[in-house]
């Protein structure tokens, strides 16, 4: 373990140009459930399935049953961000890494401290009016009840998070295309790259370095330079402990 450790440093001090490509896992040491380990989101019992819930057309269909679980098992407003989230902010001010390129949506990179994240799936901190666009943050959602309201219209707040059924935001998509077409090493961390068309950027990586992070296989498992089965979180810290001493 100490030497995979060493070796991340090695790569990491050796690049100029470092793109992160992170999934769930990135988030879970911070206790927020992913969705297909054991104890997933995935592998818990609804009366509905969690893929069919957060789903477009029952956010259509069944729009209380949707904010019912949204709040119960999407939001989590007191996470903090975990030594992985922390690394990766501290990297991005070193001038190492270019950009975090993340499937989650819950803010904790921006909360660690980074700038340039490209959140594929949305964000809980954004949410709109359907009816008169207005703007919300999470506060807003959490200070409701039952579905969330306009205050102004009275249309239905909706939190800007990409639901099964709906398409990425296009210019955040060219924005992490661009971003890990440019990389010389792509770090992929916390993701089983099971979820497309967000797993599929990783194709327009040209760089000379992958190295992934994740405690089970992952279809990038082949291509990588360093492959480390553990934590991420836990990896982080020990790598880079120097650098999270000044939090």
């Amino acid at each position: 373990m100490q030497m995979d450790h060493e070796k991340l440093r090695e790569i990491v001090d050796s690049s100029q140009n470092i793109v992160f490509f992170g999934g769930a896992g990135v988030s879970t040491e911070s206790n927020i459930p992913d969705f297909r380990s054991t104890d997933g989101l995935y592998a818990q019992s609804w009366r509905y399935p969690p893929e069919t819930i957060i789903s477009h057309d029952f956010f259509l269909r069944n729009t209380q049953e949707f904010f019912r679980f949204y709040r119960e098992k999407m939001l989590f407003p007191n996470a903090r961000p975990n030594p992985a989230h922390l690394t990766l902010a501290a990297l991005e001010r070193l001038g190492k890494l270019q950009a975090v390129v993340t499937q989650n949506i819950d803010g904790l990179h921006q909360a660690a401290g980074s700038h340039r994240v490209f959140e594929l799936h949305g964000s809980v901190h954004r949410n709109s009016c359907m009816r008169c666009g207005a703007k919300y943050d999470l506060a807003f959602i959490l200070s409701t009840q039952g579905v969330p309201k306009c205050p102004h219209c009275g249309g239905i707040v909706k939190p800007e998070v990409v639901l099964y059924g709906e398409t990425l935001d296009e210019t955040t998509v060219d924005g992490a295309v661009h971003a890990i077409s440019q990389a010389d090493t792509m770090i992929v961390g916390g993701t089983s790259l099971a979820v497309y068309p967000a797993a599929g950027l990783l194709s327009y990586f040209r760089g000379k370095t992958i190295v992934v992070i994740n405690r089970t296989p992952t279809p990038f498992d082949r291509q990588a330079d360093l492959l480390i089965d553990k934590p991420i979180g836990t990896v982080m810290a020990h790598a880079f402990a120097d650098l999270l001493m000044e939090y």
